[in-house]
């Protein structure tokens, strides 16, 4: 039985500050977040992140962020070990969802949860995998190099065909923070793929790998990982993507983590076959 939400559960918009603690936690549950993540997060939507304190300490936590007119995604929705169970978490939930409107959200929802997703009204659109193992030894394709600025309006274009929303502020920052890699596959005057890999505190987080073909992911993929052969990488694939699937199995990783795409309503049209990796499971 759930216990009463304690009096003083006060639920606010959250700092960058803030948002080190809920980073710390994530950390702790082994999710493995990006060490640099956050201040990408926060270029997207910085009012979307919640903290729920008792006598001001952050107790709950969740990000609502909104990437457009018509669509968000939820994430880091963490309640603290010892006070699971007395609907901090829920409080905090509620009030983070009335940030998103009228607009779909979406998320990646742990088996755990998912029954407590569908009675919030979302529906499951497919499972997502997270597949970990040893980098493989590779070299960098001669086609696949690293992002440069001037690659920057047509990698905005490409992933914002791969995505359910536009996010320009958003990846210029991913494809800079400290730490990330990016590179690009052309093919023809144009861009096939792209992709990037970030250091996490367990592993090395793949995300996004966005390609036009699967050829095009094994050569992205080889790229990312030339530098680090035999280091820990973890990647999230989306299970529909059978081509996806087989990459993460042939670079020698395996499944360790299973989640489910949910939604509460439609989302515009992407190009689904040429994910091969989520960018997070926080942001989608």
């Amino acid at each position: 039985m759930t216990a009463a939400v304690p009096e003083d559960l006060v639920v606010t918009r959250a700092t960058p500050d803030d948002w080190r603690t809920v980073v710390d936690w994530a950390g702790a549950e082994g999710w493995n977040p990006g060490l640099a993540d956050a201040s990408a997060f926060f270029t997207l939507d910085p009012d979307g992140f919640f903290v729920g304190r008792l006598d001001g300490e952050i107790v709950s936590s969740i990000c609502v962020l909104n990437h457009s007119a018509d669509f968000a995604f939820l994430g880091l929705y963490l309640v603290r070990a010892d006070l699971r169970g007395h609907g901090c978490g829920l409080t905090t939930w509620k009030t983070a969802l009335s940030h998103a409107g009228s607009r779909t959200v979406g998320l990646e929802g742990v088996v755990a949860q998912q029954d407590n997703y569908r009675r919030s009204g979302f529906r499951f659109a497919h499972r997502t995998d997270r597949f970990t193992g040893l980098a493989p030894a590779t070299e960098v394709p001669a086609d696949v190099r690293a992002v440069r600025e001037g690659d920057f309006a047509e990698l905005l274009a490409y992933d914002g065909a791969c995505s359910p929303a536009d996010r320009p502020r958003f990846l210029t920052a991913w494809l800079t923070s400290p730490g990330h890699r990016a590179l690009v596959r052309r093919a023809g005057g144009r861009v096939t793929g792209y992709g990037v890999v970030r250091p996490g505190p367990d592993a090395l987080r793949i995300g996004p790998l966005f390609a036009d073909t699967a050829d095009d992911a094994r050569a992205l993929f080889a790229g990312l990982v030339a530098e680090v052969p035999g280091e820990e990488i973890a990647v999230d694939v989306p299970a529909t993507n059978a081509a996806a699937v087989a990459l993460a199995r042939q670079a020698g990783l395996t499944p360790s983590f299973e989640m489910a795409r949910m939604y509460t309503g439609p989302v515009r049209p992407f190009a689904e076959e040429r994910v091969f990796a989520y960018t997070t499971v926080e942001v989608g």
